[in-house]
């Protein structure tokens, strides 16, 4: 059921995203651009140009689910990427959402099961 957790895999469109696209335009542009399966429930987000609006994509059974946001004021900040993947975690994406902007930050080692 719509649902979003920390539990997900999130994985962020490096380039720019033409927001007039629907669900089964962005779900060629994983498969195309991307070279991911739409199909295997990871979120796919999508940021425009200007950065006013963003588009996650996920497929559940049945169908796609896509969540848009578009911003009244103020801008996106994409996050500082670790890895040529553009995966992002879960905090990242929270804090991107909220518009909030880390100028240092450290993250001290956790357990973390494989």
């Amino acid at each position: 059921m719509f649902s979003l957790s920390s539990s997900d895999r999130y994985l962020l469109y490096q380039g720019d995203c033409d927001m007039r696209r629907g669900a089964y335009s962005l779900s060629g542009l994983v498969r195309n651009e991307l070279g991911r399966n739409p199909l295997n429930g990871d979120v796919f987000v999508f940021l425009n140009r200007r950065r006013t609006c963003i588009k996650l994509l996920r497929w559940e059974s049945g169908g796609f689910v896509l969540f848009i946001k578009h911003l009244e004021k103020g801008t996106y900040t994409r996050p500082v990427q670790h890895s040529s993947e553009g995966v992002l975690s879960w905090a990242e994406l929270v804090l991107m959402i909220e518009g909030i902007v880390v100028k240092k930050s450290l993250q001290k080692p956790r357990y973390k099961l494989f």
